[in-house]
């Protein structure tokens, strides 16, 4: 008899082993955009692969949650508590995305438009 087949995309080990049982991270403070960026010295050994692999993506430069689930093709929610753990142990940091700009008060808008046009 042989083994069956895996799909393409289908993980060997499933979410639910990734994360130890959990599905719900430590911290509820993480969004979609929240940025992760590898803080410097803690080191690797002792973790496993899924945090190996999402601690190498961060190290050269900051990655949004969304981002990284997409790179690991994880689930968000299981990427959440893997960066739950990682920011629990010291191994990431995390900063807020720069808010957008509200749009401003058109009228006030138009008084700075016609001044520089007054200028011109």
């Amino acid at each position: 008899m042989t083994p069956p087949r895996r799909r393409p995309g289908e993980r060997l080990v499933r979410a639910y082993v990734v994360t130890d049982g959990r599905s719900y991270p430590s911290r509820n403070t993480l969004d979609l955009v929240t940025l992760l960026i590898a803080a410097e010295g803690p080191p690797l050994t002792g973790l496993s692969p899924e945090k190996r692999r999402l601690m190498e993506l961060c190290r050269p430069g900051a990655l949004s949650v969304a981002e990284v689930a997409g790179h690991l093709e994880l689930p968000v929610s299981v990427t959440k508590v893997l960066i739950a753990d990682l920011m629990d142990s010291g191994h990431l940091v995390t900063r807020a995305p720069i808010p957008s700009a509200r749009p401003s008060d058109t009228r006030i808008l138009q008084e700075v438009l016609d001044g520089l046009r007054s200028r011109l």
